[in-house]
């Protein structure tokens, strides 16, 4: 900036799951989208409701009777992936504060309820991996005209994309070197070689 001032600091949200797509909605938000003054927030929905969590629940091993540095990571659980994301951004981004928020998923539509987390946040820019499938991006996504919401038959990143009132990023990594694949609601596939 001209004067030497800094840029005004900023609420970035990231998606999280233990998915490879939110991995990397993370890393190219570390590396492309935060600054020094920024505050990094990793939104994890959580479905209670779930019939994967509890199958999840009922199928977990005990926990090993002594905890030690090793075993505490083997044998950890489903949401230590937060903790871990939280750690590796602070080590990519020493000076950007992270944050981690648990919410419980309303109803059935996690669109709706990342909307509203991002309205009741103030967040400026939000930041969700995407997994699209070749006929997908060929063929583009399908809208969702009887559904209520209008999320049925869409994805949650697209339809976070369109409606979002921040900027909304919908990242996809493609290979190690490859680069990035955008999506916003003005773009869709531009390609970031990085």
């Amino acid at each position: 900036m001209e004067g030497g001032g800094t840029a005004p600091a900023r609420r970035v949200m990231v998606v999280a799951d233990p998915s490879r797509e939110s991995a990397g909605a993370l890393q190219w938000a570390l590396s492309h989208a935060v600054v020094e003054s920024d505050e990094l927030v990793l939104l994890h929905i959580e479905n209670a409701a779930s019939w994967k969590s509890t199958l999840s629940t009922f199928l977990r091993k005990p926990p090993p009777p002594v905890a030690t540095p090793t075993t505490a990571i083997e044998g950890s659980n489903e949401l230590d992936f937060l903790e871990e994301m939280k750690r590796l951004s602070q080590a990519s981004q020493p000076k950007v504060q992270v944050r981690i928020e648990r919410v419980a998923m309303e109803g059935k539509d996690k669109a709706a309820t990342i909307l509203s987390q991002c309205h009741s946040s103030s967040v400026d820019l939000l930041v969700i991996g995407q997994r699209r499938s070749l006929s997908t991006a060929i063929l583009g996504y399908r809208r969702g005209g009887g559904a209520p919401r209008g999320t049925r038959g869409i994805e949650t990143s697209e339809y976070l994309i369109e409606n979002s009132k921040c900027t909304c990023v919908g990242v996809q990594k493609k290979g190690q070197n490859a680069g990035y694949v955008l999506n916003t609601k003005t773009h869709k596939n531009f390609w970031l070689l990085a």
